[in-house]
Parts: C-alpha cells; sequence; structure tokens
C-alpha cells in the first residue's frame, strides 16, 4: 500500500486548500498518511525567505494574481475562505504545538486540524489565542485546555523543531510539502500528481 507523508503549517491558505482536497485523493487511492505539523515560519528563514520580500510588496502582480487564484481554487473546492483578515498574517507557533502534542494520535490530529482550519480560514478566528484552540480541541471531543497546557513541555517544542528540521532536510521549502517515498510535492495544485504517484504501481 502507498503512502504520503503530508507536512503542514494550520496558517497557510493553500494548505488549507490541499488538506481537504487530499482526502478524496486518499479515498480513491487507499494510500495511508501520516499528518506532520511543522512550523513554516521555520522553513522560510532556513531556504525559502523570498517569501517574506513578497509580503512587503502586496501590489506586485504576482501576488496579486496567487490571491486571485487562491479564491477560485476555494470556490472549486466549494470550501468557504474568509481571507485575508486582522489575524493574517497569524503567528502560529501555539497552533502547531498544540498539533504537535496529538501528533501521535493521528485521528485526533485530523480531527482538530480540520477544525482549526476551518475556525481560522472559514470564519476568521484568531488561532494564536489559547482560548480559540481551547474551542477547537473541545469540540473536537478533546481536552483543549490540557492541550494547550502542554504547548509549554520542552518535548513537545522539540518535537515541532524536529519535524521542521526533518522537512527542510527533505527539502521543503512551504507548506504544505508532501512526500510519495522520495517524491516531493508541493501545494493544492499538485495534488493530481500526488494521485498519479500513488497508484503508480497498483
Amino acid at each position: 500500500m502507498q503512502h504520503l507523508d503530508f507536512f503542514y503549517d494550520l496558517s497557510s491558505p493553500w494548505t488549507y486548500l490541499a488538506f481537504n482536497n487530499v482526502q478524496q485523493v486518499l479515498e480513491d487511492t487507499g494510500a495511508t498518511v501520516r499528518w506532520k505539523p511543522f512550523l513554516v515560519g521555520g522553513v522560510f528563514n532556513a531556504v525559502n525567505p523570498g517569501v517574506y520580500e513578497a509580503r512587503a510588496h502586496p501590489m506586485n502582480p504576482k501576488v496579486m494574481h496567487n490571491f486571485t487564484w487562491l479564491h477560485e481554487w476555494a470556490r472549486l473546492a466549494g470550501l468557504p475562505l474568509n481571507f485575508p483578515t486582522e489575524h493574517h498574517p497569524v503567528k502560529s507557533v501555539l497552533a502547531m504545538r498544540v498539533c504537535c502534542a496529538l501528533e501521535a494520535d493521528q485521528p485526533a490530529l485530523h480531527r482538530f486540524s480540520h477544525a482549526a482550519f476551518n475556525v481560522y480560514f472559514a470564519d476568521g478566528e484568531n488561532i494564536d489565542a489559547p482560548d480559540v484552540l481551547t474551542k477547537v480541541a473541545d469540540q473536537c471531543g478533546l481536552d483543549g485546555q490540557a492541550l494547550v497546557a502542554k504547548t509549554a513541555e520542552q518535548h513537545i517544542k522539540d518535537q515541532l523543531r524536529a519535524n521542521t528540521e526533518e522537512a527542510i532536510k527533505r527539502g521543503a521549502y512551504g507548506s504544505p510539502t508532501m512526500f510519495v517515498g522520495n517524491a516531493l510535492y508541493f501545494g493544492n495544485d499538485q495534488l493530481p500528481l500526488i494521485k498519479q504517484a500513488l497508484t503508480a504501481d497498483t
């Protein structure tokens, strides 16, 4: 059975699209998946600092077209998109540490991530706020207060750092970064290529 590693950060709108759209790919192919929370800011700092330069010039034609395409992709997927809001760009360290606290329980991580994506990109709430993260976790049947408290534990901080370093070592330069074996795929628009790779030997 084929397998997909899905490295992601909750702050990325393209990842919001890919996280939702990849579900059908997984269903169609029967592939297994490992959800891998990481810190996309750490990736940018290490290998892709040009992202910050682009943000500093929001009227750049490429930036403006990317923004237009983002909303078109959301409409194509049937996903609500309230973006950007006053919370963009959001600091995602706390949210991604919550994800790391759930990483060993992949179904719970999936539920929380799906809900957190919706809260940020559909509802326009601030996922850097502990009370928002607590609410999201509680609504997923988890102990939100305990999860937020765990983000202060050193092993959770270390896990987020390790996931980020693993992604960088494997060639990541943004979110989402996905791997089928050693083959790297980036972004929502490469999901057809991922489906092709996942079915190559079936």
